[in-house]
C-alpha cells in the first residue's frame, strides 16, 4: 500500500512538471521580443526545471 502512494505521488510531481513546462513553453513561444536562440534556450529551461526558471523568466519579462 506504501508503494502505491509512493507511485501517486512520483505521478503528481510528473504531470505538475509537464503542466508548468508547457506553460512556460507556450509564453516563451508567444514572446516576440526575444531572438530564436533565446526562446530555444528558454524552451530547453523549462524541459529541464520548469519551476525554477518559471520565476526567472518572470522576473526578467518585466
Amino acid at each position: 500500500m506504501q508503494e502505491l502512494s509512493i507511485y501517486a505521488v512520483l505521478f503528481l510531481m510528473l504531470i505538475g512538471h509537464t503542466l508548468l513546462a508547457g506553460k512556460m513553453y507556450r509564453k516563451v513561444h508567444e514572446n516576440s521580443t526575444l531572438s530564436l536562440r533565446q526562446k530555444n534556450d528558454w524552451k530547453l529551461k523549462a524541459l529541464i526545471f520548469p519551476a525554477y526558471y518559471w520565476f526567472e523568466y518572470k522576473k526578467l519579462s518585466q
